[in-house]
């Protein structure tokens, strides 16, 4: 049996960049397969903080452009979430696909596979995301682009090549990481809270 985290050389980040380039503009689950055992863990968890501070600087520099947001919340809140919801849903992917239809990958093939994609993905999501009338429709057509590399994604990092299999694993991480995303938002607000009260503001 596999174990979850599986020792393996790490990537570049130019190595990982041109992986990217290849799985978005050749989409399929042999694509993935190329590359899904190129880097580990550390690799996918440094290319998702590049994405998350790079996500974070932009929504902070344009947050003037919204009434809604402020600098330092859309600082703050891009820096956590990111590679908060990365952990949150690949790993649901993980155990999902391993426990409920017996997916043979490793966290570490999963974890890189996603981030791939997500990375260039959740880039380009807040650089259109910051057009104040077609940000939402933007990030909503971004969001379905990223389930179907998920799919593909899925399929392979897991080796689940029952389509329905892969459909459904998406869809059960992708409840758990709404619960996961609710938790932390409501405990976030809850110390803002305390710290208000606290400070008498």
């Amino acid at each position: 049996m596999k174990s979850p985290v599986t020792s393996r050389p790490e990537s570049s980040v130019q190595d990982m960049f041109a992986q990217s380039v290849a799985v978005l503009s050749r989409p399929s689950p042999a694509t993935f397969e190329r590359f899904e055992r190129r880097g580990g863990l550390t690799s996918a968890l440094t290319y998702v903080m590049i994405a998350a501070v790079v996500s974070a600087v932009i929504a902070a520099l344009f947050a003037g452009l919204h009434s809604d947001v402020t600098f330092f919340g859309q600082l703050l809140s891009r820096l956590i979430s990111i590679p908060l919801g990365f952990l949150a849903y690949t790993g649901a992917v993980y155990l999902i696909g391993r426990t409920l239809f017996k997916g043979t990958g490793t966290y570490a093939e999963v974890a890189y596979s996603f981030a791939l994609f997500y990375v260039p993905l959740s880039i380009v999501s807040t650089l259109l995301g910051i057009i104040p009338i077609l940000g939402w429709l933007v990030m909503f057509v971004i969001g379905l682009v990223m389930i179907y590399f998920g799919f593909l994604a899925a399929q392979s990092s897991l080796n689940l090549r029952d389509q329905t299999q892969a459909i459904v694993t998406l869809v059960l991480a992708w409840i758990a990481q709404l619960i996961v995303a609710g938790a932390i938002g409501g405990l976030i607000s809850a110390l803002f809270t305390a710290g208000r009260v606290i400070s008498g503001n």
